[in-house]
């Protein structure tokens, strides 16, 4: 019954890059992360030398990603870039739930086949993914495709003295097995739970923010699974590692095992997938905010107790709040993602959701996207412009190929500082500014080819930092998406671009002007107006700079 075939090396076998010598970043010494399990920033030391291991806890495919779904998807992306900038190799795992209540109750009512309409809804998170710039995992497994791996782990569970199978009146097994929480002595380590029914405060904290993104039934915190509320089980805290199926449940739903015929619980998919793909113990596990319990949890307890290592480290990303409250579709907040990508730009998007570090809440609302908006016009305005300065971009793999230790200082701190993306774009700005002002200089030094030179070295800079957070205009997927998604290369000027440079280059001349003559009220006067309309003026000693607000 059991599938005995050791977890592949999917870095040799699905990741031809991963072929090439690994070249570990000095900076990667300064990163620190933070571990749910501890509460502590802590430094990362990989479990082997140059590689990282990292799951994710991805989509339960019941109905259309939402942006509260999207947000975890983002955050990780971002802290695996890094890890890629850094010089690891990393296998990213990603899971998908494609049995479970929720997806069969939601295709019997709309008399659908329940695995139709996981897999219609697996190619809507697909689609979200890619159009948001979210690299594609190194394997992306589906829960029914590792029933195999699961029956294992649990026969270890119950082999090992931590789980029991419930049986009938003649002492035939019915399918319901559990994991004996009070035989574990190191349950409630992650979230600092006490052996007891209640949590305490330090897990508390989280769960009164508000509801699980998929909440269902009386728990409002936390997705129910029935089975969980059964009279067979030993202890309010018991979970289910397998389950007898319901009568609703269609025939195709339900697999044979030594413990009866069933289906599995929810935490024993994750358990089993990301041993296969990533062996005994990983490095990272990440996952939203509202799965640190019960889910990660139980994870967690079930894994070790199955004589398996657990991830060394725990990481969660927050989820997004509106007006305060929770992002879930239980409350009526949800966003879908087509329905925003409607009104916005993927860039502007993404750019929102990952705007603030993973573990900060993000607010999501309409001056968020006018910000990440304006952030765009910001950076493909200077792009744009040294691009033209320059007769050209830097390519691609100029960009792809800067090492974390070439990149501005106060960046890789940022970064380096628990995925800090607030503090990294703030230092992706600064470089903005910076380049701004030597574009001004070009017409006025002699050493014109000197100031190219720092124009270009700026560029690449800003266009690295962008990459890093999946943000290069220049870069797959904004390319294709047009105006929508990315910027000119800068070896056309645009139409608009020259206009907009013509008319604001005469209002500056005419400050220039008005200043000399130390008319400094008509200065001021054509500083406000063209700061009414989104430009942003700075003065330095080689004249002044203006860019988009």
């Amino acid at each position: 019954m059991g599938n005995s075939q050791e977890p592949q090396d999917f870095n040799t076998s699905v990741m031809p890059s991963s072929l090439t010598p690994v070249h570990v970043a000095k900076a990667a010494d300064g990163l620190n992360l933070y571990d749910t399990a501890s509460h502590q920033v802590s430094h990362f030391v990989p479990l082997k030398p140059g590689e990282v291991g990292i799951y994710v806890c991805g989509a339960t495919v019941q109905s259309s990603p939402h942006i509260g779904h999207i947000r975890a998807a983002v955050a990780f992306d971002i802290v695996r870039r890094w890890f890629l900038k850094l010089g690891y190799k990393v296998t990213f795992v990603r899971n998908v739930t494609d049995i479970d209540d929720k997806i069969l109750d939601k295709a019997a009512a709309a008399g659908q086949r329940w695995w139709a309409r996981a897999y219609y809804y697996e190619r809507e998170f697909t689609e979200a993914y890619n159009t948001l710039g979210v690299l594609p995992p190194t394997v992306e497994p589906r829960a029914t495709g590792h029933m195999p791996d699961m029956i294992d782990l649990i026969q270890r569970i119950l082999d090992n003295g931590h789980g029991y199978v419930v049986t009938d009146a003649d002492g035939k097994p019915t399918g319901n097995v559990y994991f004996d929480v009070a035989s574990w002595p190191h349950y409630g380590e992650l979230t600092h739970q006490k052996q007891t029914a209640e949590v305490d405060e330090a897990a508390a904290m989280a769960d009164r923010m508000g509801p699980s993104v998929d909440a269902t039934g009386d728990d409002k915190y936390n997705p129910v699974d029935p089975a969980d509320a059964s009279p067979d089980k030993h202890d309010p805290r018991d979970f289910a590692l397998w389950k007898a199926p319901k009568d609703t449940d269609p025939e195709d739903a339900r697999w044979s095992t030594p413990f009866g015929v069933g289906r599995p619980g929810w935490h024993i998919e994750c358990s089993a997938m990301s041993h296969r793909y990533l062996g005994d113990g990983f490095d990272i596990h990440g996952g939203g905010l509202d799965l640190r319990f019960p889910h990660h949890e139980n994870e967690m307890a079930q894994t070790r107790a199955a004589g398996y290592p657990s991830a060394a480290r725990w990481m969660h990303s927050a989820w997004v709040t509106a007006k305060g409250e929770k992002m879930s579709k239980s409350l009526g907040t949800g966003l879908s993602v087509p329905s925003v990508l409607a009104e916005n730009s993927a860039w502007v998007v993404r750019y929102a959701l990952g705007s603030v570090q993973y573990r900060s809440m993000l607010e999501w609302s309409d001056q968020a996207l006018v910000e990440a908006q304006a952030a765009y016009d910001r950076v493909s305005n200077f792009i744009e412009r040294a691009g033209v300065a320059l007769g050209g971009q830097p390519s691609r793999e100029e960009v792809t190929g800067i090492s974390a230790d070439a990149l501005p200082a106060d960046f890789v701190a940022a970064m380096n500082d628990d995925v800090n993306v607030s503090g990294a774009t703030a230092a992706i700005f600064t470089a903005i500014r910076s380049g701004n002002t030597l574009l001004s200089q070009l017409a006025d030094r002699a050493d014109s080819e000197a100031v190219q030179a720092e124009v270009r070295e700026t560029l690449l800079a800003v266009r690295a930092m962008l990459d890093t957070l999946g943000l290069d205009p220049l870069a797959e997927p904004w390319v294709s998406a047009g105006a929508a998604g990315g910027a000119s290369d800068g070896t056309t000027e645009t139409p608009e671009h020259a206009a907009l440079e013509a008319l604001i280059t005469e209002q500056l001349n005419a400050r220039a002007e008005a200043r000399k003559a130390r008319d400094f009220a008509k200065a001021d006067q054509i500083r406000d107006t063209l700061a009414e309309a989104g430009i942003t003026i700075e003065d330095g000693l080689q004249g002044s700079t203006w860019s988009l607000k």
